[in-house]
């Protein structure tokens, strides 16, 4: 019996290739313009497979809420090379550009980008120092990042959104089994990462270390970087299939929600693929406004986010859900 669709996955300099026989789509790896602007979002594509999430009881420094190990599977999709920027998630913030979105009808959404809720403007300089040419953004709420993707999506006609934990861990692994996407006895994490030891205390321009083999760079460190699952130490015990098919715990209360991916504030084992952060209300302790900030974590210098775009566009009721989680 002949398959109804064959893959083929190719790997060129960090280029994928999947053909669909029946739609004969081309699923590659992409630069998204962004309209009425020279800046563009490098959007690298993840073909999708099967991987064990979480950490072995074996590994050096894991925490209990890594495991047990569980099987996983997630389908196809594309990720943004790079963590959000300060000079995209500017455009997001002043709305100056709203009136060159793209409208076509074969756009994957069609949302008029003047319904999309902005970030308020902080009342500190939110790069608190560090740098915004080409620097990660940090401190918004995960709102405030759900937010820009829908934002982003009506301005580009493409569908973007937060990665699930599943989905950033299998990015982040690019097939390694290991505490990190690379192998530690040819390599070091100074050639990929930006953490404590490495960082002299703040984030750094984003890609200015090595990338890991789907071609993302700084999935260990600069930031930490937001998910969509709500936290739950005990989720992986929990599970009893022996494989999920694209997990997703979805949130239900504000806190707790997973981060990813430690930062440069972060020691080498905390910035391990497998870890886990629980995002937390203190990191608005020192927001003097009452009530305090939907859109932004004051205390959390160390908190960014990078997108996805899943290859076959969800429903729209699931695109909706994805945004308002």
């Amino acid at each position: 019996r002949l398959m109804n669709k064959l893959i083929l996955v190719t790997r060129l300099s960090f280029i994928f290739l999947v053909i669909n026989i029946n739609s004969q789509e081309i699923f590659l790896e992409y630069s998204q313009k962004i309209p009425g602007t020279n800046i563009s979002v490098e959007m690298a594509a993840i073909p999708g497979g099967e991987f064990i999430m979480g950490s072995p009881n074996n590994e050096k420094n894991r925490l209990a809420d890594e495991g047990p190990q569980r099987k996983v599977v997630v389908d196809s999709f594309w990720m943004a090379k790079h963590e959000t920027t300060w000079n995209l998630f500017q455009l997001y913030m002043d709305r100056e550009i709203d009136e060159n979105q793209v409208r076509n009808t074969s756009n994957e959404i069609n949302i008029d980008v003047d319904g999309v809720s902005s970030a308020t403007t902080p009342y500190v300089e939110m790069s608190f120092g560090m740098g915004t040419d080409g620097y990660p953004a940090i401190s918004m709420t995960q709102l405030s990042a759900s937010k820009f993707c829908e934002w982003l999506s009506a301005m580009t006609g493409n569908y973007y959104r937060l990665p699930t934990e599943a989905e950033w861990e299998y990015a982040c692994r690019a097939g390694s089994t290991g505490p990190y996407h690379f192998d530690e006895k040819s390599e070091s994490l100074d050639e990929y990462a930006w953490y404590s030891n490495n960082s002299d205390g703040k984030y750094q321009k984003v890609g200015s270390k090595k990338p890991n083999g789907f071609g993302l760079f700084d999935m260990h460190g600069n930031v930490s970087e937001w998910t969509l699952d709500q936290y739950d130490a005990k989720s992986y015990s929990n599970q009893t299939d022996n494989v999920l098919y694209n997990p997703y715990n979805y949130a239900t209360k504000l806190y707790p929600r997973v981060v990813k991916g430690g930062s440069f504030m972060n020691p080498d084992y905390r910035v391990r693929s497998a870890t886990r952060f629980s995002s937390n209300k203190q990191w608005k302790k020192q927001d003097p406004q009452i009530p305090r900030s939907r859109w932004w974590h004051t205390d959390a210098q160390f908190l960014g986010f990078r997108i996805v775009r899943p290859f076959e566009a969800p429903s729209e009721e699931d695109k909706i859900k994805y945004w308002i989680n």
